[in-house]
């Protein structure tokens, strides 16, 4: 946003280490805090989505955590593939199609699984498998002149600039320090400020739990090791971190692992660091940008900073009412249960697109179960790429919120595991193709999990493709279908090389599967079993790769045996199944499921983030999703409730989307790992609570909100489809539709007065019409509509300016 002259005088005062406290703008974007934090959880996530840190702003002793996306450990696991397991396959789907799914399960666990350990049951730092950890921590300790207690503490996070700032008195000065993760300089940065000459004083160390040795050279601090790759050896990932301060006046001193500044009026704080799984000349990397950084002006540095973070976060704005920056965040999320402030939902939007931006960039790794950031070397669940939903939702926001070129990091990971997964469906299934099952690491890793309650799901890699497919029909890049045509058709040549006919009504099904983590009792018994064949969301997700191979060879011009076989097996998929009680069916039998409030959802993958549920086009469906849903409930995990606020949006239900909302925002603080969606809802940081701290129910609640303003699944742009009450008034720019094009929208008493579509490529769009309107004008000139809607000829870089007329 372009910021007024408020804002502008306001961060001049910051560069000349004013001491009054920043007032902001009601349209500006900030997490506001007024004392500082007392777990991770209400810490301040800051990176340029290679690094990252997290201050806590203590006064006297201030702990800031430091990562990097490829802080992993771990390597190829060498016993990953288990040879032995194709040999029981017959006997599995026998025992299958005979309906002693028990006994299939126990041969699996025994015999059908990952060969060495696997995930280790998500304790991996230690194992090949590896864990995604901590960098290392950055502990500062102030000495102060005056011993007078604190007052005017304040903490913030700009959304709009990407720049912390804490702010206190103590006596009569005011300190002031400002932290960012560069994105034009790429370092962490951290400016320590007063406006009292002589009154800055610190202590700086580094350190980590394990695995580091920390020296000094001058006025410049290191840390560097190696983690374990899982065999103890010496061929670990290697990390190199470089600090150095640059002072104005002072004395700097050093002793054998940290430094001290001491009586200086400024400091900077440059941090820098690399490892070397993605850059082997990691050492010269972090020497070059550490000079450089050096060299150059604090406002320098800041301005490059803001300059290329804004290029991205500018291009999407969110108005659902005035912005309240003097009440703290975390008094907001509380009051939210009460007064449902859409600002508040507005400002999490943007926090979401803030952390997209922050976490990940192009040609690294995706963004992992916690994004960028981790606090210890043992990450919940190893912080790793969970193919059953997690990785996925990380991304639902990439394309409609305008960070198309971000997804890439996530298409990029799927084309790279092509071969493993190849080597994955040869071994295991004596199949063509690949495919991956429901987990996987920088590593590759394509087998299945250690466990088969869990980590037999066969379709990780089909849910993948999904994500090669949108961002096609986000950007209609055909040089780019072109390029991934091979990995969606390696996709589908697994499923069609692979699936087994069942012989009560001659279905092609998968086998053995499993609906992910969930699990039914067998008929007439209490047993509980997670082996299937043919479950409802391996349906849907071979139905949607087959479909979109089809789209992408009609597109390229292509016809070749994998077409061929397509149509030859679409038509033997397994119906979508609705229940004599009217909810859908997560599996091919109609089973009573152990858990009716399981925080998956995966029998409703057709309605979200597929498209074959739809109040529009398949009613009947959509009412049994809807069933299905109320059956299931509104509590569940963080990321569950964010799910369900996309299901509730495509089923254009605005008002139950927003209560799910609501329920995502259920203040809490606990990091203890629950799966039963107790304790579930958002942290005091506004991180998402599993919990623990997951950043998919970040992500996927921004996909939620933006599906209650925006939608193009259905071949036409629907606005507001999915509107609720407490957002009666707003307006949105920059948001991107499939088919090619940027919209945006203004309205009130939720009714559309305008809006307009710029389109990014040459296409013809398609827009409903609401009820309200009896007419859209474009230029003042009224559109022709046909059956609600109009359309539009767009050339790219053309607009269509429309004014919805009552």
């Amino acid at each position: 946003m372009k910021k007024n002259l408020l804002s502008l005088l306001a961060l001049a005062a910051i560069f000349m280490g004013c001491a009054q406290t920043q007032k902001v703008s009601t349209r500006e974007m900030q997490l506001l805090y007024d004392k500082p934090a007392n777990i991770w959880e209400a810490t301040l996530p800051l990176g340029n989505g290679r690094i990252g840190m997290m201050p806590d702003g203590g006064i006297d002793k201030e702990h800031i955590v430091l990562n990097d996306i490829t802080m992993w450990s771990g390597s190829v696991d060498k016993d990953a593939l288990n040879p032995d397991a194709i040999n029981y396959l017959p006997k599995i789907r026998e025992l299958l199609l005979q309906g002693k799914n028990v006994d299939a399960q126990n041969m699996m666990y025994e015999h059908f699984r990952c060969g060495g350990l696997g995930s280790a049951h998500g304790s991996a730092k230690d194992a090949p498998y590896g864990c995604f950890q901590m960098l290392g921590d950055l502990n500062l300790s102030y000495s102060y002149p005056a011993t007078e207690s604190v007052t005017g503490y304040q903490r913030t996070l700009s959304l709009n600039d990407a720049v912390a700032r804490t702010q206190f008195k103590k006596g009569d000065v005011t300190y002031t320090r400002e932290y960012f993760a560069s994105h034009a300089d790429d370092v962490l940065v951290i400016r320590l400020s007063a406006d009292k000459k002589r009154s800055v004083s610190f202590n700086a160390g580094l350190s980590r739990p394990e695995r580091a040795t920390v020296s000094v050279t001058g006025n410049v601090l290191q840390m560097e090791g190696q983690l374990n790759d899982g065999y103890n050896t010496d061929k670990g990932v290697r990390y190199r971190t470089k600090m150095q301060i640059v002072n104005k006046g002072g004395t700097l001193a050093a002793n054998d692992s940290s430094l001290t500044l001491s009586d200086a009026d400024e400091a900077l704080v440059i941090i820098s660091s690399s490892t070397d799984m993605l850059d082997k000349n990691f050492n010269a990397t972090v020497d070059n940008l550490l000079n450089s950084s050096a060299k150059i002006a604090y406002d320098k540095l800041k301005s490059g900073h803001v300059n290329a973070y804004q290029e991205k976060f500018n291009r999407v704005e969110l108005n659902l009412g005035e912005q309240d920056n003097a009440m703290p965040t975390d008094l907001r999320l509380n009051n939210f249960q009460q007064n449902e402030d859409p600002a508040f939902a507005a400002l999490y939007f943007q926090f979401g697109r803030y952390l997209m931006i922050s976490g990940t960039r192009e040609n690294t790794l995706p963004l992992n179960l916690q994004g960028l950031w981790a606090n210890t070397v043992q990450t919940p669940w190893n912080g790793d790429y969970h193919l059953n939903i997690n990785v996925q939702m990380n991304y639902w926001p990439a394309e409609v919120c305008n960070l198309s070129e971000l997804h890439k990091t996530l298409l990029n990971f799927t084309n790279s595991l092509v071969p493993s997964g190849t080597e994955t469906a040869k071994t295991y299934y004596g199949a063509e193709g690949w495919m991956a099952h429901m987990m996987s690491n920088p590593w590759l890793f394509t087998a299945p999990g250690e466990h088969a309650s869990w980590g037999s799901t066969i379709t990780g890699g089909a849910w993948l493709c999904e994500h090669l497919w949108e961002h096609y029909a986000f950007t209609q890049d055909k040089d780019y279908l072109a390029s991934v045509y091979p990995t969606l058709k390696g996709a589908a040549d697994f499923f069609i090389s692979s699936m087994i006919t069942e012989p009560t009504h001659g279905w092609l099904v998968t086998a053995p599967s499993s609906s992910p983590e969930n699990a039914f009792f067998m008929p007439g018994t209490k047993t509980a079993v997670n082996v299937c064949m043919g479950p409802t969301m391996d349906v849907q997700l071979v139905n949607e790769l087959y479909g979109n191979v089809l789209k992408a060879a009609k597109i390229l011009n292509i016809e070749d045996e994998t077409t061929k076989r397509i149509r030859e097996q679409l038509p033997k998929l397994p119906p979508m199944q609705i229940s004599p009680k009217g909810y859908f069916q997560e599996w091919m039998e109609d089973y009573e499921e152990t858990d009716p409030k399981h925080r998956h959802v995966s029998h409703l993958y057709g309605l979200h983030p597929s498209n074959q549920i739809s109040p529009n086009t398949t009613p009947e469906l959509a009412a049994a999703a809807k069933e299905t849903l109320e059956r299931r409930g509104d509590g569940g995990t963080g990321w569950s409730r964010a799910w369900k606020m996309n299901f509730w949006a495509r089923l254009h239900d605005g008002n139950r989307a927003h209560k799910l909302l609501k329920s995502l925002f259920e203040p809490i603080v606990g990091s203890e790992i629950k799966m039963d969606g107790s304790g579930s809802g958002t942290y005091p940081n506004l991180f998402c609570g599993h919990p623990p701290f997951q950043i998919d129910g970040n992500f996927g609640g921004v996909s939620g909100i933006a599906e209650m303003l925006i939608q193009s699944q259905d071949g036409y742009i629907d606005l507001l489809p999915a509107l609720p009450d407490k957002w009666a008034n707003g307006n949105f720019k920059g948001l991107r539709v499939r088919g090619g094009a940027e919209v945006d929208a203004v309205w009130s008493n939720k009714q559309l007065s305008s809006a307009m579509i710029k389109a990014e490529t040459g296409n013809t769009f398609k827009l409903k019409v609401p009820a309200y309107a009896a007419s859209v004008k474009q230029n003042g000139k009224e559109l022709t509509s046909e059956n609600g809607y109009v359309s539009l000829e767009l050339k790219a870089g053309e607009e269509a300016k429309l004014e919805f007329v009552k």
